[in-house]
């Protein structure tokens, strides 16, 4: 068999798209080690989970979300909200740790399922419902504080300053928890009943609904979900920060669905791979990286360089659409 047949055929497969992202990681992970000291040294990997937890939580809800057909834009908006609301509860009104937590989840959990409800009872474009979500979320953030609030409550800071030492370095309790989340993501999509009625969900909505397959309760589950994990990755930037602002992760929304499309996510719905969020952070965190260990370049070069590989991305999954009975 020949280079060019293999090649066609890696070319038909339907896991072509996420494993051009895994190629892709390793290319700049090379590149980066090739040109720049240090770069490839296992504590900069290592950062690259660190400071992108919150970022892999968002992709892992928003990779549910999109598998389903749906598409949630409130999430950077939750995330900020979740961090004013757990600096204000923990410096104004003294609450422990624990209840500003579980508070802090419920509420971003009883989001996501309220414009879950909204986009199912009244057949509503998730898109709409979803950007009215983050207007409201930005704005709820400004009636609690027009500043940013400090956090020092001591088990926020102790988690933010803990580090779990593993080979070639160290990582944060963060990074753990996003690694868990993502863990939980690929069971729920892979191995679960909820994950195939996602899936069909997303493939076509009529048949689902013919199969007998609940669409009503995965459609408030799914956002539900995106909801926690929004609220989730607020604590995890709370955690980060040490700090709650409605301006805080002003376009993770957009990041988080770059990731997800980057790492193989049709965003039509019904096709894809919730492992794939964790290569498409980690690509958007190289390229960080990459941009920060030259020094020469602006900051804003990352969005550019982003915005291209989306767009081809969104390309290649055009070219290589299918079916929906063969997603």
């Amino acid at each position: 068999m020949t280079p060019l047949v293999l090649f066609q055929r890696w070319l038909r497969q339907p896991a072509f798209s996420a494993q051009v992202t895994v190629v892709l990681l390793l290319a700049l992970i090379a590149a980066g080690g090739a040109h720049y000291t240090g770069f490839a040294a296992p504590q900069v990997m290592l950062n690259l989970v660190i400071d992108n937890a919150y970022l892999l939580v968002l992709a892992v809800g928003m990779s549910l979300v999109i598998l389903s057909g749906g598409i949630d834009l409130s999430v950077g908006a939750v995330l900020a909200l979740a961090t004013t609301v757990a600096a204000w509860l923990l410096h104004h009104a003294h609450w422990p740790a624990w209840a500003v937590i579980a508070l802090v989840l419920g509420g971003g959990a009883a989001f996501g399922v309220l414009q879950g409800a909204l986009i199912h009872a009244f057949r509503l474009q998730p898109f709409i419902v979803t950007l009215a979500g983050m207007f409201l979320a930005r704005g709820l953030c400004y009636l609690i504080s027009v500043d940013s609030i400090t956090i020092d409550d001591p088990t926020f800071v102790a988690v933010s300053q803990t580090q779990w030492q593993v080979p070639g370095g160290f990582i944060s309790p963060s990074a753990a928890i996003a690694i868990a989340v993502l863990v939980v993501g690929i069971w729920l999509a892979h191995r679960s009943a909820f994950g195939r009625a996602v899936y069909a969900l997303g493939g076509n909505e009529q048949s689902a609904l013919m199969m007998g397959l609940p669409v009503g309760r995965t459609k408030l589950m799914v956002y539900g979900l995106s909801g926690f994990c929004a609220a989730l990755a607020g604590l995890l930037f709370a955690f980060y920060m040490l700090s709650g602002y409605g301006l805080h992760a002003q376009g993770a929304e957009l990041d988080a669905i770059a990731a997800v499309v980057i790492g193989g996510t049709m965003l039509s719905g019904g096709y894809g791979y919730v492992a794939g969020a964790l290569s498409g952070v980690l690509v958007l965190g190289v390229i960080q990286t990459l941009i920060a260990f030259d020094g020469t370049l602006s900051s804003w070069w990352t969005k550019i360089v982003i915005g291209a590989l989306l767009f081809v991305f969104c390309v290649v999954q055009r070219l290589l659409a299918r079916p929906a009975g063969q997603a």
